[in-house]
């Protein structure tokens, strides 16, 4: 049995998908559905079992799981929201619940991979090497990016990261995400802003050396990164933290360029106010540095941003489908 945390989210759902692809349908995935609508992430996948969030750590902590055949943990379950504010529920949530999960894994010899974030790297003045030595020196910029370095740091100082596999994502975008709210991606914003009104809305800048829109992040179609997820879970020697994005910085104009060319629709950008409360914690250049995963040789070259943007839009938003439906291309 392979268990996927966050199975229904985003990242989650797509290596339900990528296992699913490989013949794998073993699987047991646990998140929180809730009200809202990840539960059609899940309508087109096979896996063996769901089991709530909750229900899930208190089984595990009960020993519930002994005697399982438990082939690995893919650990993706998190809160991804940048703006959340309870630092209490985030800790609980992204650090103690991970904790439990990875010291039940390593007491039992269990291949154990977890999500962290780029957004350990705060503001990326101590630049974007997914070097284990460097932890300490990270500072994040939100409370979000601070639960997940955390949990890398606790990993470290127990000598965890010799077993243990993290992910440090990028900006990863890609079907499975309309639940997602105010968290949904750029891409998916600019799907219904150009199919609503044949326009889209940008942030201003702030920096005089960024024109607008010319703001750059290392953007990562969901497809690639389940792809290195599953590289590196299926490599356990490559323990560590690992960056997962494309190594490319490129511009948020570039991407609405592909948004509208996807759509048939001529390029018309507004570039409007940044919200003040996000204009001292906002990112205007993010680049992964992918050497590490390339040195465990790892070889493929992440989907260009344009081919990825309007694969995304293409094949899955204009006719509504998610990753596994039986007519995906």
């Amino acid at each position: 049995m392979y268990i996927v945390t966050g199975g229904a989210g985003l990242i989650g759902s797509a290596v339900v998908w990528g296992l699913n692809r490989r013949g794998i349908e073993d699987i047991l995935v646990v998140d929180h559905l809730g009200n809202s609508d990840k539960w059609k992430n899940l309508s087109a996948l096979s896996f063996s079992d769901y089991m709530e969030k909750e229900a899930f750590r208190s089984r595990l902590a009960a020993g519930g799981f002994n005697g399982a055949r438990i082939e690995g943990v893919i650990h993706m379950g998190a809160c991804s929201s940048t703006m959340e504010r309870d630092a209490s529920y985030l800790i609980d949530n992204n650090y103690h619940a991970t904790k439990e999960l990875a010291e039940y894994c390593l007491a039992r010899n269990i291949r154990f991979l977890y999500a962290s974030s780029c957004a350990t790297y705060g503001d990326g003045s101590r630049g974007y090497v997914d070097d284990e030595s460097r932890i300490e020196e990270l500072r994040p910029m939100n409370m979000y990016g601070y639960s997940k370095q955390l949990f890398d740091l606790w990993a470290k100082r127990h000598g965890a990261l010799a077993s243990i596999t993290g992910c440090k994502f990028s900006n990863v975008y890609g079907p499975n995400e309309r639940h997602k709210g105010d968290m949904r991606s750029v891409v998916l914003r600019a799907f219904e802003q150009i199919s609503a009104s044949g326009k889209l809305k940008l942030f201003r800048s702030y920096r005089p050396e960024y024109a607008d829109g010319e703001q750059m992040r290392d953007f990562l179609y969901v497809k690639d990164a389940v792809d290195m997820v599953l590289f590196l879970f299926e490599h356990p020697q490559g323990a560590g933290i690992y960056n997962i994005g494309s190594g490319r910085a490129e511009t948020w104009n570039a991407l609405a360029a592909a948004a509208f060319e996807a759509l048939g629709k001529p390029v018309d950008i507004e570039y409007i106010d940044m919200p003040e409360n996000l204009r001292d914690r906002y990112q205007y250049y993010t680049k992964a540095e992918m050497n590490k995963l390339r040195a465990l040789g790892y070889g493929r070259e992440a989907t260009s941003l344009r081919d990825s943007v309007i694969d995304y839009i293409r094949n899955y938003l204009v006719p509504g489908r998610y990753l596994g439906d039986e007519c995906e291309r």
